[in-house]
């Protein structure tokens, strides 16, 4: 019997793989050719999807955020609910993605904190693609007459701003305290009574 067809190289399995290499070698020893020889092809196979080291790892790093992302467009895009009530479980899921990802996998997490750092284009995108969502929320309720806010992107920004202690990396050791859920409820609970018309 002839041997299984090998699973075709895509930028999926690259990335998923090239995932597995920073989680087990770092950012600073991993290699194109150490994600090559673990999907067992050579490096030119790589190149051929990502021209570049800096490539792969920024592409990388854009899938790894981009997960976040897709849960928190559901929140800020619901048909339903009222903006307050969106806002809360936006911040939410925000902060819960990101203990996650800390507390799941402190290595990975950690390679990726370095990531970020190298690719601030993409890391600039993803920030501002989350701002967004959060005007859309807030321009809804100032449409609704539920939330007021004389400038709604300086009000998203603010928002963003005012709870980063929550999602922005630095603050992960943070994320461990014991009184963390009770600091973010009452930092969340401040912010949407702000914006309350």
């Amino acid at each position: 019997m002839p041997p299984a067809a090998a699973e075709p190289l895509t930028p999926e399995r690259i990335l998923e793989t090239t995932e597995e290499v920073l989680r087990r070698f770092g950012p600073a020893k991993a290699t194109v050719v150490d994600v090559a020889r673990a999907l067992g092809v050579s490096h030119g196979s790589v190149y051929r999807h990502f021209p570049s080291k800096a490539a792969l790892r920024e592409a990388v790093t854009e899938r790894w955020l981009t997960k976040s992302v897709v849960v928190l467009e559901e929140i800020a895009s619901a048909p339903s609910g009222t903006a307050p009530s969106k806002l809360e479980s936006w911040l939410e899921a925000l902060f819960e993605a990101k203990r996650r990802k800390a507390g799941a996998d402190p290595e990975l997490f950690a390679t990726y904190t370095v990531l970020l750092a190298e690719n601030s284009g993409v890391v600039d995108r993803h920030l501002s693609e989350l701002i967004d969502q959060l005007a859309r929320i807030i321009g809804d309720g100032v449409a609704a007459g539920s939330l007021s806010a004389p400038d709604v992107p300086a009000a998203a920004r603010a928002v963003f701003d005012a709870t980063g202690r929550f999602h922005d990396p630095q603050y992960a050791a943070d994320w461990l305290s014991p009184t963390i859920a009770t600091e973010f409820e009452a930092v969340t609970a401040l912010v949407i009574r702000g914006l309350r018309a």
